[in-house]
């Protein structure tokens, strides 16, 4: 209760029928160039036969890069938080740190969030803003977590709040410190309190995963010795769509998170994939083979006929619709190479979004709609690159040489995507205005396919 106060994969155009990152191919299928849609039935059976691979579901965080102009913040250990299961204070600091626009020290003054600071003796120590609390053990069994919040330049108190929490919720008061610390000293909401949902290859078995957006806290949503792939999010953070294997072939699935309960929403002849919301949650396009090759469709999530949505005589694949709901992104190679396209949502014609380089994708749309994150091949390398839709000015965000499916945060400020790091599987967090990131890892094994939830309202 609250209270005031490796190798250069195959074409990663996964969702045509499955993640040939799963897939580790020859060095001739690497060579081949990007084609239609029979060739990705071979990539089904490579997949198939992959050997088998040990991951963890936990994640740790590593942030390896330095941003600029940072906001700085001291923090004490809060007051008797080793009594507690989770230590608050650290979660928070790795939250902030990850976000890419902290600039985060320790102290250790004796405070907590009833004191008091001295203002000029902080100023005097280079202190900007200052956070302190508390954990106390209630006598129901339960924690009550304080605390306080200091803007030092300005001795004001940015003020705090409290929250009886029980011993498995902890981990939720941390986060929903930090949203506050970061919506105070940024001016845009906080994320991590927000999920994320990604998929893991245990040995024979594949995983869909809903964690925190710290990647703890990891909930198994599913598992199944077929693949999984294309995990995404209801715009009200209560379903996830995905793309499963299980009967053999390529059926997309609408999942509720809170009771489990699935049902069926494409299952045509021939492949149903690369689900994508509508923003009004009511439908989802996705990429069916049903007329022989792969185009978009909408499909109502109640059920009804799908309503063909591109015509081509090539690849139509990976939908992502902008967030008003005006317009719908997608890849194509209908000009001889795949690159984004803009459409009406409702269909109509289509507009190339990308001209740097020839092989542009995966869209992902920011919420305000403003900014476009794809992957791109640039001199056989696969990187993640952001453009501004207003200027048509595209840049690279990563260092790394293996990226796919780059996913925003729902305040726009953080993009989460997969790649290669020092030959491991990880998921990346990059801060698209200063390229700060942050690494999120399993000990071993197989990482894929995030997706980044929106902001769910409190009940």
């Amino acid at each position: 209760m609250k209270h005031a106060m490796k190798p250069e994969p195959m074409n990663p155009l996964r969702s045509s029928l499955i993640n040939p990152r799963f897939a580790r191919p020859s060095a001739n299928a690497l060579a081949r160039p990007w084609s239609h849609a029979q060739r990705w039935l071979s990539v089904l059976a490579l997949s198939l036969m992959m050997s088998p691979v040990a991951s963890l579901a936990q994640l740790r965080v590593d942030v390896t890069g330095l941003g600029v102009s940072l906001i700085a913040l001291n923090m004490n250990a809060f007051r008797d938080e080793a009594s507690a299961s989770q230590k608050i204070s650290a979660i928070v600091q790795a939250d902030l740190e990850r976000a890419g626009q902290f600039k985060l020290t320790s102290s250790v003054l004796s405070m907590d969030e009833a004191s008091r600071p001295d203002f000029v003796a902080l100023r005097a120590r280079a202190m900007e803003n200052f956070v302190s609390g508390s954990v106390t053990k209630l006598a129901d069994g339960r924690y009550d977590v304080r605390f306080r919040l200091w803007d030092l330049n300005k001795s004001q108190d940015l003020g705090g709040a409290s929250y009886a929490v029980s011993s498995g919720d902890l981990r939720r008061s941390a986060h929903q410190i930090s949203d506050y610390i970061y919506e105070k000293l940024t001016g845009a909401k906080g994320i991590f309190s927000t999920r994320i949902a990604y998929v893991t290859k245990v040995k024979s078995t594949f995983h869909l995963w809903i964690a925190d957006a710290d990647g703890e806290n990891a909930q198994a949503a599913l598992s199944s010795p077929e693949p999984i792939i294309s995990p995404s999010w209801s715009p009200d953070g209560l379903k996830l769509a995905y793309v499963s294997f299980e009967t053999r072939k390529p059926v997309v699935y609408v999942h509720d998170v809170a009771n489990g309960k699935r049902l069926v929403v494409a299952n045509f002849k021939g492949s149903n994939s690369a689900p994508s919301w509508a923003p009004d949650g009511q439908s989802l396009a996705v990429t069916l083979s049903r007329d022989g090759g792969s185009q978009i469709f909408s499909v109502p999530v109640g059920g009804g006929a799908p309503t063909r949505l591109t015509q081509s005589s090539g690849i139509d694949t990976e939908p992502a619709y902008l967030p008003d709901g005006s317009a719908l992104y997608f890849v194509s190679d209908r000009g001889g190479s795949p690159q984004i396209y803009r459409m009406p949502a409702r269909g109509g014609p289509a507009q190339r979004v990308t001209f740097t380089g020839n092989y542009n994708i995966s869209p992902a749309l920011s919420p305000d709609g403003n900014t476009l994150a794809y992957i791109s091949r640039q001199g056989g390398q696969f990187k993640l690159y952001v453009m501004d839709l207003v200027s048509e000015k595209a840049q690279p965000l990563s260092e790394t040489a293996f990226d796919e499916r780059p996913s925003f945060a729902p305040n726009g400020k953080l993009i989460i995507y997969a790649t290669q790091v020092q030959g491991r599987e990880a998921l990346m967090m990059v801060n698209p205005d200063n390229k700060m990131s942050s690494r999120l890892s399993g000990k071993e094994g197989d990482i894929r396919e995030p997706h980044w939830g929106p902001f769910v309202k409190a009940n």
